[in-house]
């Protein structure tokens, strides 16, 4: 994991406001980072960036929009993760709220848990990821050796 970190920003539509409370409370920290968002919620966080540009923090933040997640942009976001694009997640679930993509968002957390990517699920934890000393330096991250799975003997 480089100096410069690819950062999966997510939120549920009941979290959208957290997100972008954080996102300004962070925004700083965030410049120096790439930014991956699933669809509406990259929408926001760009329109966020555009809106409060100044002279000061005038670098361009760089923001890739992946689909809206129930159409996709989970499952995307989840095989960049497989691929090694991504190097932290901020998934801004709503766990009081059913979703129709239920399924996805375990898939994509369960990804996430499976590669060792740091991950936080509330604006706590996402706050002590970025306010890690970690967070703007190089990082050694330690995946899991899947060897044994892959070569595991199969009765058919």
């Amino acid at each position: 994991m480089e100096k410069s970190k690819n950062i999966a920003l997510v939120a549920h539509d009941n979290r959208k406001k957290d997100m972008l409370e954080w996102v300004e409370y962070n925004r700083d920290n965030l410049l120096n980072h790439n930014i991956i968002c699933t669809g509406t919620t990259g929408k926001l966080i760009e329109k966020f960036f555009l809106d409060n540009s100044n002279s000061k923090t005038s670098k361009n933040i760089n923001i890739k929009k992946l689909k809206s997640g129930p159409l996709g942009g989970d499952q995307q976001l989840g095989a960049m993760i497989v691929d090694g694009l991504v190097d932290l997640l901020v998934f801004f679930w709503d766990p009081m709220q059913p979703q129709p993509h239920d399924v996805d968002v375990k898939a994509l957390l369960r990804i996430s848990v499976l590669y060792n990517l740091p991950t936080a699920c509330n604006r706590s934890t996402a706050d002590f990821m970025v306010s890690s000393k970690l967070f703007n330096e190089k990082y050694d991250l330690k995946h899991q050796d899947l060897d044994d799975y892959l070569n595991r003997d199969i009765d058919v």
